[in-house]
């Protein structure tokens, strides 16, 4: 018989073993004698058909280097009695590896000590382990729901350890620590507020809590994320103790602070880092077409509109009050709403005006709000206040690293001009038809 040639796979193994599996191309004219280690390989190619070849060949591939894997690290094979063995198997689990020959179905072998985890694939990211790590603690703590039951066992985490639980959450709580505490350095005169709000277990009840994600931009024109508060967010005294973390860390030379309207928030961010505090422009126009109807909706929204494309702080309040005297004979409650947010809603307006598109609402914070809404939707209801700071920490951190290689998020230029040095623009009127 000709000489095969063909491709092989060599490693090194555990305890000193090297493990090599083979594919190769021949042709059989006669009888001919195979090693062992060819076969297993052989006859998984001809139990999967010929109707994908190449991706039966890397699943059958993979497959056998995960099983030459655990027999080094047991110390013996399927079946083998060895009175020196360092573990034994426990089933598999099953994994999806995306490839370009398409998603390869492998199982995993699982070990009753211990897990194993094949060296070709790709480890989890950090907010994926932070992601399981919940879920196993729910899991472990018999608090998990049937939805949280089935993506547990989905994602082959049954039988995991609570020592393996503990040793994944130290690593990610460790990382995350690091980030939400680092030093703050420099001005940072903008700093946008959300929350958003979270179901967690407490004293034997599920209670709704609020994650405060705090992002400033600093006078090079980047923005970062700076914080992560868990609590009540309506209360003061949790304002003022999460804006004091923050300045404790060397958040300095706020100027603007802006937010939804929280109850509280207003004053503390006077008190604690003495800065005028913005209210949410688009969360205000919500509230105030509350007191409209639904067809009067769109002129009356016109309307307030206006004072927000005028060029300074002097004209937009003319407009904004003649709006609202328009208004009030038909609808007297929007009127007052009009009368005690003016100052608050056109803040944004005695800063540079290349910076005012993304001062005057936390819309920059809407698309990674989204993002830990996903996340956190999958959980469900968390266990505990840790495991919504170890996720939602991840996910910030994943997100601000990806902001630092992206451009300025402000103009740079903006930060040393005046105020009140803006182009000669002629005001916008607004006329009665409008209103």
């Amino acid at each position: 018989m000709e000489k095969p040639t063909g491709l092989w796979w060599s490693w090194g193994g555990h305890r000193g073993r090297r493990s090599r599996v083979e594919l190769l191309d021949f042709t059989l004219t006669g009888e001919t004698t195979m090693t062992e280690d060819r076969l297993p390989l052989n006859e998984l190619l001809q139990k999967a058909g010929d109707g994908d070849f190449l991706r039966a060949v890397a699943e059958s591939v993979l497959q056998l280097l995960m099983e030459a894997d655990v027999e080094g690290l047991i110390g013996a094979g399927r079946h083998e009695r060895a009175t020196d063995r360092l573990n034994w198997r426990n089933g598999y689990r099953d994994r999806s590896l995306d490839t370009r020959l398409g998603t390869l179905n492998l199982k995993i072998p699982k070990l009753r000590a211990g897990s194993y985890f094949p060296p070709f694939l790709e480890a989890r990211k950090t907010t994926e382990r932070a992601l399981v790590a919940v879920i196993q603690e729910a899991w472990i703590g018999g608090v998990s729901t049937r939805r949280v039951d089935e993506i547990a066992q989905a994602m082959g985490l049954s039988g995991i350890s609570k020592s393996q639980v503990s040793k994944l959450c130290k690593d990610i709580d460790e990382r995350v620590k690091a980030f939400l505490d680092r030093p703050l350095e420099g001005d940072w005169p903008y700093l946008w507020l959300d929350a958003t709000y979270l179901k967690v277990r407490e004293g034997g009840r599920i209670v709704s809590v609020a994650a405060i994600i705090a992002v400033a931009a600093n006078t090079d024109g980047r923005r970062e994320i700076v914080g992560l508060g868990i609590g009540p967010s309506e209360a003061e005294t949790f304002w003022a103790d999460f804006l004091k973390r923050l300045t404790r860390r060397g958040l300095r030379g706020v100027k603007l602070v802006i937010s939804d309207a929280h109850e509280g928030l207003k004053a503390a961010a006077q008190r604690v880092v003495g800065a005028t505090w913005q209210r949410c422009r688009v969360h205000f126009m919500r509230n105030a077409l509350a007191y409209v109807p639904k067809t009067q909706e769109t002129v009356v929204a016109a309307a307030i509109r206006q004072a927000f494309v005028q060029p300074d702080r002097e004209t937009a309040g003319q407009v904004w009050r003649h709006v609202a005297d328009q208004l009030r004979p038909r609808f007297e409650k929007l009127g007052k709403l009009m009368d005690a947010a003016e100052h608050d809603v056109l803040a944004y307006m005695t800063f540079a005006p290349q910076h005012r598109t993304k001062l005057h609402s936390t819309n920059p914070l809407e698309r990674l709000n989204k993002e830990v809404k996903r996340r956190a939707d999958v959980i469900g209801i968390f266990p505990n206040e840790e495991s919504i700071v170890r996720l939602v920490g991840a996910v910030l951190m994943e997100q601000n690293d990806d902001w630092q290689t992206q451009n300025r998020y402000m103009q740079i230029e903006g930060f040393a001009e005046p105020a009140d040095k803006i182009a000669d623009l002629r005001p916008l009127q607004i006329t009665p038809k409008a209103a």
